[in-house]
């Protein structure tokens, strides 16, 4: 059976986490997750984000390369929940336009990315999480998380453009769209059913047809 490289992408709130998990738990693969408890930067940065970006990015790239390098160097086909990719083009570049990345150091910091990126293998297939900001808000307040009570709909609308400009020239790999709003493959086993297939067809390059109105 094929190795693959999988990434889950998408917006704060979209479902990556639980997809990836489920979808490690349901076909044996490697997961990788988002460094979030153990980060040394993140308290920090949401106390003053101006101060802290440009190591934070720096952890985030190192963390994430790492991952890339211990999913290779695994037997399973693995799944990392968010890419390395979206900290540049999403999150850095945001960073950077509300005033909180200084040109200076965002230049470092895409510099080194671009050495970085460029030494890790590409990924077999990008799985692209989309949901409406309501629902992303919603999901937000339901889990609680105290580093995540300053997001406002306007930063996660200012994402979401960036994930479509981004998505606009991608061409690593791949790339399977879920709208996630009326999914829950976390409790639904016919929707994780779904979604497995759908992966699974992308990856062997089947494409599916839908004649239906």
């Amino acid at each position: 059976m094929a190795k693959h490289l999988v990434l889950v992408a998408g917006n704060i709130g979209v479902g990556k986490t639980t997809l990836t998990e489920r979808i490690g738990s349901r076909l044996g693969w490697w997961t990788g997750y988002e460094s979030v408890s153990d980060n040394p930067y993140l308290s920090d940065f949401y106390g003053d984000m101006r101060s802290w970006s440009f190591h934070l990015q720096i952890f985030f790239l190192g963390h994430r390369a790492e991952q890339y390098l211990e999913a290779a160097r695994d037997a399973r086909s693995s799944i990392l929940d968010r890419s390395i990719y979206e900290d540049a083009h999403i999150f850095a570049r945001a960073l950077h336009h509300l005033g909180n990345l200084n040109e200076r150091d965002y230049l470092a910091y895409r510099n080194l990315y671009d050495v970085v990126v460029n030494s890790l293998p590409r990924p077999d297939l990008l799985i692209y999480l989309k949901a409406p900001v309501n629902v992303l808000m919603e999901r937000i307040r339901r889990r609680a998380r105290n580093m995540e009570t300053g997001i406002t709909p306007e930063y996660l609308t200012l994402l979401d453009s960036f994930y479509e400009e981004w998505l606009g020239a991608f061409d690593m790999c791949p790339v399977l769209t879920i709208q996630t709003n009326n999914l829950d493959y976390a409790n639904m086993p016919s929707h994780l059913d779904l979604v497995t297939e759908r992966i699974q067809d992308k990856l062997a390059g089947k494409e599916v047809m839908d004649l239906r109105d």
